[in-house]
């Protein structure tokens, strides 16, 4: 998995690539919550994303507590198998996903 972070003022756009399971989730979350700081506009790119477990999933959930508080949330691009993982268990409908 790789991770790559573009902050523009207040917003942060976040590229995600490879696979975000039970061995890479804790380095997207400790890469990703801290740089959320001050944020008020995330965006997460997925469309290089080729799976993602339910352990992925908490880390977006995270990102979306601390989002509520502070701005939005949107995640782009999902690959079909991705987006259902999302709709699936429900992310997709509290997930603004583009």
């Amino acid at each position: 998995m790789n991770v790559t972070l573009n902050r523009d003022g207040n917003a942060l756009f976040v590229t995600i690539s490879g696979r975000v399971n039970t061995a890479t989730a804790p380095e997207l979350e400790a890469t990703l919550v801290p740089a959320l700081d001050g944020v008020v506009d995330l965006t997460i790119d997925m469309a290089e994303v080729l799976y993602i477990s339910s352990a992925g999933l908490r880390v977006i959930l995270t990102a979306q507590k601390i989002m509520a508080r502070q701005g939005t949330l949107t995640v782009r691009n999902l690959r079909p198998e991705v987006y259902e993982v999302f709709d699936m268990t429900g992310f997709a409908e509290f997930i603004n996903i583009e």
